[in-house]
């Protein structure tokens, strides 16, 4: 259980329901979840297919346009996330959280369907960091 800080990026609200929808559009499993909006936090509850489910809805509700913060009561361990810095790279990012920045592929893979192109990340945006070597955690 945690609560994720995301950069808002927009002072539009997000409804539930399009979060749903954004968030099945991307194939993820929402079944034993429940999504829920405060403002601009978004609750994330239930409990989830997988650890790695659970950690990618946090990531695709957190990273939406006026989401500033993720509340989660799922069931499971808490994520690793890492925010991005300018001057961010996915190399970067390897060689800082994961010990060698050959290994910015892990962080990629743990990051689709949300992420399209390793080169395409953005400074407030945060990313899910796979643990023990894995893409899931």
């Amino acid at each position: 259980m945690g609560f994720w800080n995301f950069w808002k990026g927009g002072d539009e609200t997000p409804e539930a329901e399009a979060l749903e929808k954004e968030v099945q559009d991307l194939g993820l499993n929402t079944a034993g979840l429940n999504i829920a909006v405060d403002g601009d936090v978004v609750k994330v509850s239930g409990e989830a297919v997988d650890q790695e489910t659970k950690e990618k809805v946090i990531m695709a509700v957190g990273n939406a346009k006026g989401v500033a913060a993720v509340e989660d009561t799922v069931t499971g361990a808490d994520p690793v996330f890492h925010e991005v810095a300018k001057g961010d790279t996915l190399w970067k990012i390897a060689e800082k959280t994961l010990g060698n920045g050959a290994r910015y592929t892990e962080i990629f893979e743990a990051n689709r369907p949300m992420l399209s192109d390793p080169d395409k990340i953005y400074p407030g945006q945060r990313l899910r960091i796979p643990q023990n070597g894995s893409t899931t955690a």
